[in-house]
């Protein structure tokens, strides 16, 4: 997933891939710098995974889930 996400803003900003790859890894470590541990830890699930979230558990669910309890909602 992550190589989609640096093709797309290099397409969207009309940038190289190399660029393009150090804009998004600086926004994925800023992020997981700011978001309690285990939305970090999907974070990186997420972005590890080539097909995303699955029903199984983990991915962008846990993600939602943790950025929601870290806005006080359950």
């Amino acid at each position: 997933m992550l190589d989609e996400i640096i093709k797309l803003v290099a397409k969207k900003a009309n940038l190289n891939n190399a660029v393009a790859s150090i804009a998004v890894d600086t926004v994925v470590k800023a992020l997981k710098d700011k978001l309690p541990p285990a939305a970090g830890a999907s974070l990186t699930a997420l972005l590890g995974s080539s097909s995303g979230a699955s029903k199984s558990g983990g991915g962008l669910g846990d993600l939602v889930g943790s950025i929601g309890g870290l806005l006080g909602k359950k």
